[in-house]
């Protein structure tokens, strides 16, 4: 039986990360995997260097204790794009680790299309997480300049 390790991450405090843990579990029985290990973030993937159960988890992949790491999908690892991700991916396969997305099975894929569709799915977290932080730039603007001009005749 495979040892493996679990993944997961919520951008804030006030978010449970048990709705992936769960998944990712069953997951892992169902492929024959044995989770020796569940690392759990509650940071924002934007704060990098920052995320002290990743680091954690690189360490442990350099001692061996698991063979593959469950995500429950690739941005839970990094938002920080294609370069990020597959710099990670990197490090993990030199330790001898696969990385498997619940949402992307095609991380199962082998040789260099798995590395061109990682960098794709870095790029496209990265795009994604901007796009939300305008979204919630342009709100915040508008609600503090309606505050401004206070209530309407």
């Amino acid at each position: 039986m495979p040892a493996a390790a679990i993944y997961c991450r919520v951008s804030t405090g006030g978010q449970d990360p048990d709705n992936q843990i769960r998944v990712l579990q069953e997951w892992a029985r169902a492929r024959s995997f044995q989770v020796v290990e569940t690392y759990c973030e509650t940071e924002s993937a934007w704060r990098d260097g920052h995320q002290a159960e990743l680091a954690r988890l690189v360490r442990d992949a350099r001692r061996g204790r698991f063979r593959v790491v469950l995500v429950w999908a690739l941005d839970r690892l990094s938002r920080l794009g294609a370069l990020s991700i597959l710099s990670l991916i990197h490090r993990l396969a030199a330790c001898g680790v696969k990385v498997l997305s619940h949402q992307e099975s095609w991380t199962e894929a082998p040789g260099e299309l798995a590395e061109i569709l990682y960098a794709i799915a870095g790029w496209v977290a990265r795009m994604e997480s901007q796009r939300r932080s305008e979204r919630t730039t342009e709100v915040l603007q508008f609600a503090f300049s309606a505050e401004r001009e206070g209530p309407g005749p």
